[in-house]
């Protein structure tokens, strides 16, 4: 096993905040060029190369697939070499994708470069690399820690798809994606020196905490329980709450990613024009920070699952106003309340760290991804189909409703796993990257 050391910095400031700051970079970056970015380049790249809208979809359905499969498998990587030394191989390849992807002009290399370079590159490094670090470093604030680094993917769609945006408009979408595969390299390279692999790496410990456990008096103000849990991966698969979790997160990220990678022509079909869609895009990932950071703060002093539940409902009722919406400013209220269910994804993760411990966290999540990226891979395809066989959007609205409400009952019902005996009898012990 290798492990990546140094020493502690000196100073009172918990060096765990500068792993948040440094996977914040990383996440508004990689957000904002390949999560937000798609929806950007989904028009121009569909006109480009004369293709439909199922197939442009089902790329990025295709690309979700390449995570799953991938996800345990880089799971394991991230947790047995570190994530700085994942994800600083991980961005040059991506960055090397997105200037061959300037050059594609048929459908065929549109998928190879997409999908065999960029795709398995992003998936295989980035988020992985982020939360695992981030939960490493933190347990009674793992929630708020989750939530700053994971609102970076907001925040730099709020920056990044506008600018991606007017660049198409003035250059065109090639040399606006080429330079967005070098402004990858240029900007995360630098962060990921940052991404220790976990406190006791440089002689710390989660939280900046003293080795003594928490007192008492501390659990009860926070309400939550913060001693550490550490589960194998075989202990986790034998519980019912990691296949609810999985099930529970299929459906929120399956509906969120879809309306992410349709929005601007979900809002194009709505009578926006494309490049207000692009902006309108930007305003909502913008919105999502504080909600993100907000929810986060909240849910280390109260239960996540619940308030997952709450968010799921709340999904439901803002598709339902977009349903419904006939004027700009309704999609604008609709902006504003999807912009709080877009802030549910830090909860979710932390509730994995809260049910599964550190240890084997990367792991988990990637074995995760095998079911909720199914989610990705189908629903924005489907979504694709329907509108190209009906040019509406209506029935995959009403579909993405009745996800929501699963949603909503799964993470109402779902509750703690038993802590495995061995993990109570050694809670103190500190977790290994392998």
């Amino acid at each position: 096993m290798q492990t990546e050391t140094a020493q502690p910095p000196r100073g009172k400031f918990f060096y765990g905040w500068w792993v948040v700051a440094a996977s914040a970079v990383v996440n508004a970056c990689g957000g904002g060029v390949y999560f937000y970015g798609f929806s950007v380049f989904f028009l121009p790249i569909k006109a480009a190369l004369n293709i439909s809208s199922a197939a442009t979809s089902l790329v990025f359905s295709l690309s979700r697939a390449e995570g799953a499969v991938e996800g345990p498998i880089a799971g394991y990587l991230i947790d047995r070499y570190g994530p700085r030394r994942i994800l600083s191989i991980g961005v040059v390849v991506v960055a090397i994708g997105y200037v061959l992807l300037s050059q594609v002009n048929s459908f065929l290399w549109f998928m190879i470069v997409y999908l065999g370079i960029i795709s398995i590159a992003f998936n295989g490094s980035f988020a992985g690399s982020t939360m695992a670090v981030v939960n490493n470093w933190f347990i009674r604030r793992k929630g708020l820690a989750m939530a700053i680094s994971i609102a970076a993917f907001s925040l730099g769609g709020a920056i990044i798809a506008p600018i991606l945006s007017l660049g198409i408009q003035h250059f065109g979408w090639r040399p606006t994606v080429a330079g967005a595969g070098i402004f990858l390299a240029v900007a995360i390279l630098p962060a990921a020196r940052y991404l220790h692999p976990s406190p006791e790496s440089m002689g710390l410990t989660p939280d900046g905490d003293p080795p003594e456990q928490p007192s008492d008096d501390e659990s009860n103000r926070t309400g939550r329980q913060v001693s550490e849990v550490d589960f194998t991966v075989r202990e986790a698969l034998r519980t019912s709450s990691y296949w609810m979790l999985a099930v529970g997160t299929m459906v929120r990220t399956g509906t969120l990613g879809t309306m992410i990678v349709h929005f601007v022509p979900m809002m194009v079909w709505k009578g926006v024009s494309e490049q207000n869609a692009a902006m309108m895009l930007g305003a909502m990932a913008f919105m999502s920070v504080p909600m993100r950071i907000g929810l986060g703060w909240v849910g280390d002093r109260w239960s996540r699952s619940k308030m997952l539940a709450a968010g799921m409902a709340l999904g439901g009722v803002s598709l339902f106003m977009f349903q419904s919406a006939n004027g700009l400013w309704q999609l604008w209220a609709f902006i504003c309340v999807f912009s709080v269910v877009e802030g549910l994804s830090a909860l979710n993760w932390a509730l994995v760290g809260d049910f599964f411990g550190r240890g084997k966290f990367a792991t988990l999540r990637g074995i995760l991804s095998l079911v909720y990226s199914w989610g990705m891979i189908v629903m924005p395809v489907v979504a694709g189909t329907l509108f190209d066989r009906t040019d509406s959007y209506r029935s995959v609205i009403w579909i993405f409703i009745g996800m929501y409400v699963v949603g909503t009952v799964i993470f109402t019902v779902i509750k703690r796993p038993q802590t495995p005996v061995r993990s109570r009898a050694r809670h103190s012990e500190s977790p290994t990257p392998a």
